[in-house]
């Protein structure tokens, strides 16, 4: 008989073992913290979000620089409001503007501006420098090697969308 207060498993299986759970714990300070830390390197020297980045660097390594709405708000994991919203701030700082797709005209493609990749190349050595404080700086190249292939194992799991790399 188990109280409102005890767990019914009765498997060790269920939870973490410790090693596990110091893991999971990193992983989610720095599924929690690098974000944020990237998004205030981002303000402070670009003026933009994480996620105004993320949507401006998509869009520049699309074919011509043009990416469909619905492609944009799948690869950031944001929903087509979210997105809307993030594009609407883009596009009146004159980086970014909206167009029918020319093969679909119920869909809408995001196309960066020559001041919109003028933007991504001012605030990319910023960023890049931040991730490479953040992390690679902090790694050895052994460390970098087993990282990359935990990472590669974990992300095919969670099968999220991909650009095609060009």
């Amino acid at each position: 008989m188990t109280s409102e207060n005890t767990v019914s498993a009765t498997s060790d299986d269920v939870w973490l073992n410790q090693e596990q759970q110091d893991v999971w714990l990193n992983i989610w300070s720095m599924r929690v913290w690098l974000p944020a830390r990237l998004d205030a390197q981002l303000k402070k020297q670009n003026g933009l979000s994480n996620f105004d980045y993320f949507a401006l660097a998509q869009i520049s390594m699309a074919p011509e620089r043009r990416l469909r709405m619905s492609e944009l708000a799948e690869l950031s994991d944001m929903t087509l409001s979210h997105l809307s919203r993030v594009v609407t701030r883009l596009e009146k700082a004159g980086w970014v503007r909206r167009e029918p797709d020319p093969t679909d005209g119920r869909a809408t493609v995001a196309v960066l501006t020559e001041d919109g990749w003028d933007k991504v190349v001012e605030a990319a050595p910023g960023h890049v420098g931040e991730v490479r404080r953040l992390i690679f700086d902090n790694l050895t190249d052994e460390e970098l090697k087993v990282l990359g292939t935990a990472m590669e194992k974990i992300i095919a799991a969670l099968d999220p969308p991909r650009m095609p790399r060009v």
